[in-house]
C-alpha cells in the first residue's frame, strides 16, 4: 500500500511537473508564424493549429488551461506570433482577440485597379476578387450613382486595417462608408456622379490642392463651351478598363474608342476615373471662377494656366525649354 501511494505521489508530481513546464516555460516560434483560426474552429482544432504552427509546446496542456477558464471565449481570426510566448499568454491573446491587422494604404487617385493590386500585396485576396467585387456590388452606391458600372469614384482613398477574415464585400463596403462620411461633411448631395468624376479628373492632372479648384474652372469652363476636356488621365483609364494600357500614352492613344475617352467626345466621362481625395472633391464642387480653358505643366511640379490658345502655345514652349534645360 505504501509503495503505491509513492507512485501515486510520484505520478502526481510529475504530472504537476510537466504542466508547470508546459503551461508555464515560454516557446519561440520560428520566426514570423502566421495562424488563422477560422470562424467555427473546435477548442481542440485550435489548439491543434497553434502546436502545429510550433506557437504552443502541448495542446492537451492549452486544452485543460482553456478548460480552467470556461468563461474566456477564443476568438477567431488571424494572429501572429513571433516572441517567446508561454501557453497562458497564446490563451489570453485568443481571448482578446488580438488578431493581426493588414494596413493597406489608398493614395489619392487610385483606380480600382491599383487599389486591387494593393489589397492583393497585403495577402487580403486576389487582385481579380477584388476587381469583380468592386463591379458586382454597385448596389452600395445606387442611391448615389444608380448608373455606375463599377464603384470607381467612392473607394474613398485612406489608410485602411483589414482582416484577414474580412470579406472582400466589406472591404470595399468600408471604403464607400468612409465617401459617405467625406461626402457628408463637405456638403456634397446633389449631382454627385458629376461631381465625382469632375474631381477624379482634377486629382489626376494635379498634385498641388491650392491647383485643384483652378483645374477645374478650366474643365467646367471648356464642358460651358462644348470643348472636349482632353484630359489624358481619361484615356489611360479608357484603355486599363479596355485591358490595353502598356504604361505609356502615344499620339495614337488618343483616338482610342471609348466613351472615356475625353479626346474623341465631349462632356465628362461617363463615370469617374479614378478615387479622389476631399481636396479634389471640394475643388468640384467649389471651382475658382477664371477665364481660363488650358493648362499645362510647368516642369516643376505646377502648372501656368491660360485663357487663349497663343498664351497656351507660348506656355508649351516655356516647359520645352525647361525640360531642355534639365
Amino acid at each position: 500500500m505504501r509503495t503505491f501511494l509513492t507512485l501515486l505521489l510520484l505520478a502526481a508530481i510529475a504530472t504537476g511537473g510537466w504542466l508547470v513546464w508546459a503551461l508555464w516555460m515560454p516557446v519561440q516560434p520560428a520566426g514570423q508564424k502566421f495562424v488563422m483560426l477560422r470562424p467555427g474552429y473546435s477548442t481542440r482544432r485550435i489548439a491543434t493549429e497553434l502546436q502545429s504552427a510550433g506557437v504552443i509546446r502541448n495542446r492537451f496542456a492549452f486544452l485543460l488551461w482553456h478548460r480552467l477558464h470556461p468563461k474566456q471565449s477564443l476568438k477567431a481570426g488571424e494572429y501572429l506570433f513571433e516572441k517567446p510566448a508561454r501557453i497562458t499568454d497564446v490563451h489570453n491573446r485568443l481571448a482578446r482577440g488580438d488578431i493581426y491587422v493588414h494596413t493597406v494604404v489608398i493614395p489619392e487617385g487610385y483606380t480600382m485597379f491599383d487599389i486591387a493590386q494593393a489589397i492583393q500585396d497585403a495577402g487580403l485576396g486576389s487582385r481579380q476578387q477584388f476587381l469583380d467585387t468592386a463591379r458586382s456590388e454597385v448596389g452600395l452606391i445606387s442611391d448615389m450613382s444608380p448608373d455606375a458600372k463599377n464603384l470607381d469614384g467612392y473607394l474613398f482613398p485612406s489608410t485602411y486595417e483589414f482582416t484577414r477574415t474580412q470579406t472582400m464585400k466589406d472591404m470595399v463596403g468600408a471604403m464607400v462608408k468612409q465617401f459617405r462620411l467625406v461626402a457628408e461633411q463637405i456638403g456634397l448631395t446633389i449631382d454627385i456622379p458629376k461631381t465625382v468624376t469632375m474631381a477624379s479628373i482634377i486629382e489626376k492632372e494635379t498634385a498641388v490642392p491650392e491647383e485643384r479648384p483652378v483645374v477645374a474652372s478650366v474643365y467646367y469652363n471648356r464642358l460651358g463651351r462644348n470643348i472636349a476636356l482632353q484630359a489624358d488621365p481619361s484615356v489611360i483609364y479608357a484603355e486599363l478598363l479596355g485591358g490595353s494600357y502598356g504604361g505609356a500614352l502615344h499620339h495614337a492613344d488618343m483616338s482610342f474608342q471609348s466613351a472615356y475617352n475625353t479626346y474623341a467626345h465631349t462632356g465628362l466621362p461617363p463615370g469617374p476615373i479614378g478615387n479622389p481625395g476631399r481636396t479634389s472633391l471640394e475643388a468640384a464642387l467649389h471651382p475658382a471662377k477664371t477665364d481660363y480653358f488650358y493648362f499645362v505643366s510647368d516642369g516643376n511640379g505646377h502648372h501656368r494656366f491660360s485663357a487663349t490658345l497663343a498664351e497656351h502655345n507660348q506656355n508649351v514652349a516655356k516647359l520645352r525649354q525647361v525640360m531642355q534645360a534639365k
